[in-house]
């Protein structure tokens, strides 16, 4: 990435903050009242989401932002990456998972993840699933999830488009 390809928009940064900090309201909330109003953000937050990608990939960019990779795209990645093997379970953020409910997002996701070695090669879904179920408050039988199987579908499958 070059310096200037760092920029993050208004609504783009909006987003990604109130999704990134809404999934662990979500699953540390101590009422239901609390649990009720993060997993509404989280989930409006998604959808925000999933049209700007949607109307990124109209225009034929891959990127969150203009086209190429940018801050935003890294920043969202480390979410979304650990959205359907922790949060969506572990902290009831279970409305819908990327793979199945965010088709743009999850395209997104998939190209970041094959299409750029340096998101391959820093993800670790078993330390994802094992550190996130260490977590006493939200697990306290410390049971670590066996799925999704697998952790993230191939570019070109055609499961990802079901």
């Amino acid at each position: 990435m070059s310096p200037i390809s760092f920029g993050v928009c208004q609504d783009d940064d909006s987003s990604i903050y109130t999704l990134s900090d809404g999934v662990y309201r979500t699953g540390f909330a101590s009422s239901q009242s609390a649990y009720e109003q993060a997993y509404h953000g989280v989930f409006s937050a998604l959808d925000r989401v999933e049209g700007i990608i949607a109307a990124q990939h109209s225009r034929g960019s891959s990127f969150l932002i203009g086209d190429q990779l940018t801050e935003a795209d890294v920043r969202l990645y480390v979410t979304i990456v650990r959205f359907d093997v922790a949060y969506y379970g572990l902290f009831k953020c279970n409305k819908r998972d990327i793979r199945h409910g965010y088709p743009a997002i999850h395209q997104w996701l998939r190209n970041l993840y094959w299409n750029y070695p340096a998101f391959k090669d820093t993800t670790n879904f078993e330390h994802i699933k094992t550190g996130y179920s260490t977590v006493v408050l939200v697990n306290p039988n410390r049971i670590a999830p066996l799925g999704p199987d697998p952790h993230i579908l191939p570019l070109d499958s055609a499961a990802a488009k079901a």
